[in-house]
């Protein structure tokens, strides 16, 4: 903890300016919350955020260019030099009647009361060069232990605002951070309040565990209760077994070694969540007692769409997840033809996702059996690579033929057009020197003719 005390926290000029003209106009003002937390952690902090004595028409008559973000909340956003500072007025917080936002709000001059409102002892700190760290809640004592504790009782906190049930696992993913056990129990007790939080808060917070650098720390989101109430479908994998040579957990345990072994994009780590969800729809036991899951790749394709409409995703996420859950049993032959095919089918854009998503799910398997197969994915990759220094066709875009050519050569507009190119971009799939305006104008007066 002395280390922590001893280091230096570098306002950046534009934070520090704001702070100044706080200062100078009789005001308190720190910089609080996170960005003194990963400050104080040696990391970069996303956000530089201000809490201040002076009322939000005070802020606002300070500076020259701010936004009403949420003033309601004593919350003003000061524009300085294309960049946005939230700078909020000290305030105690009222009844919460909804597990998300206080009756009223009242504005004080007190920054111990402003503190005592927030979540968790780490992001309960505030700093100023004048005043130096304002740490009334052991915060820094918990970044010692490493440790996600709540402010004062944690059921207040969560019944304030019943996310912060989810923000507890993700921070301590994000941190390597374990959860204190009386914040924990809390989680345990109140977790389907979750119920009541919108679609959007639950989604933020579960990508930002997702893509942290602990994403298998879902389990203990499991074990509390929460993907009960968010994503009961995870439940259902992680009770599922696989009495089978190619596994040694049960899928859901798979899944979460799967989650670790590919990078922290979103798309990619949504995918590892849910490429095996359809396991529980489609397993059998054979006569010798070995579980099967055949064809559940479509089934877990449709559980991922029903997860990310219900969790509002966008389309371009969603349209990704889905191409990439549905492929990620394929396993192509090893010939430069199959491979071209097959990234045509899955979409070049997203082959090598797709290789990654084959590696996280193979180093997740049963030990015994990994080796050979992760030596079958390298000549994958390996023809995949060639293919791509060659600057092989791989779609319709890439073929040297249009629909304007076949038209200038005589062809009626219609769907015609389309089952000719289709055709034409099948065969150069197959043979990649294919690719030549003239050949291919002179093939397509061949399948016209033989029409």
């Amino acid at each position: 903890m002395a280390e922590y005390k001893k280091r230096y926290i570098k306002i950046p000029k534009k934070a520090e300016h704001i702070l100044q003209v706080l200062h100078q106009n009789g005001y308190e003002a720190y910089v609080v919350g996170g960005c003194v937390r990963d400050s104080i952690l040696g990391r970069e902090p996303e956000d530089w955020d201000i809490t201040t004595s002076a009322s939000p028409q005070q802020v606002k008559g300070l500076f020259s260019r701010t936004v009403d973000t949420g003033i309601e909340h004593g919350t003003v956003t000061v524009l300085m030099e294309g960049e946005a500072f939230e700078v909020t007025t000290y305030r105690i917080d009222g009844i919460y009647e909804d597990c998300r936002h206080p009756k009223e709000v009242v504005f004080t001059s007190e920054l111990l009361e402003d503190l005592k409102r927030r979540d968790f002892t780490v992001n309960a700190m505030a700093y100023s060069q004048e005043s130096g760290l304002v740490d009334e809640f052991g915060g820094l004592q918990d970044m010692e232990s490493r440790t996600i504790r709540c402010v004062g009782d944690p059921r207040e906190r969560f019944s304030e605002d019943a996310l912060r049930m989810m923000r507890a696992i993700r921070f301590a993913a994000q941190l390597g951070f374990s959860v204190d056990p009386c914040t924990e129990a809390a989680v345990r007790e109140m977790a389907p309040n979750l119920a009541r939080i919108s679609a959007e808060r639950i989604r933020t917070e579960l990508v930002k565990l997702l893509v942290s650098p602990n994403p298998h720390w879902l389990r203990l989101a499991y074990e509390c209760g929460i993907t009960a109430v968010v994503m009961p479908e995870f439940d259902r994998i992680m009770r599922q077994r696989q009495n089978n040579p190619h596994h040694a957990y049960t899928t859901g345990e798979h899944t979460l070694l799967a989650l670790r072994n590919i990078p922290p994009k979103s798309t990619l780590r949504l995918t590892m969540l849910f490429h095996d969800m359809g396991k529980p729809e489609v397993f059998s036991t054979d006569a010798d007692g070995k579980d099967h899951f055949h064809g559940h790749a479509p089934h877990s394709e449709r559980i991922a769409l029903d997860i990310m409409r219900r969790l509002k995703f966008d389309n371009d996420t969603i349209r990704a997840v889905r191409c990439l859950v549905r492929n990620h049993s394929r396993y192509p032959r090893l010939s430069a033809w199959d491979v071209r095919v097959c990234a045509y089918e899955i979409g070049p854009e997203l082959f090598d996702d797709f290789l990654l998503v084959k590696r996280a799910d193979i180093t997740a398997h049963h030990p015994d059996i990994i080796s050979d197969t992760l030596n079958y994915l390298q000549e994958v990759e390996r023809i995949w690579r060639d293919i791509c220094a060659r600057g092989d066709c791989l779609s319709l875009h890439d073929l040297r033929l249009c629909g304007r050519d076949l038209i200038a050569d005589g062809m009626q507009p219609g769907p015609a057009i389309g089952a000719l190119l289709q055709k034409l971009l099948e065969e150069v799939l197959e043979e990649p020197q294919r690719n030549e305006r003239e050949y291919l104008l002179a093939r397509s007066r061949i399948l016209r003719a033989e029409a």
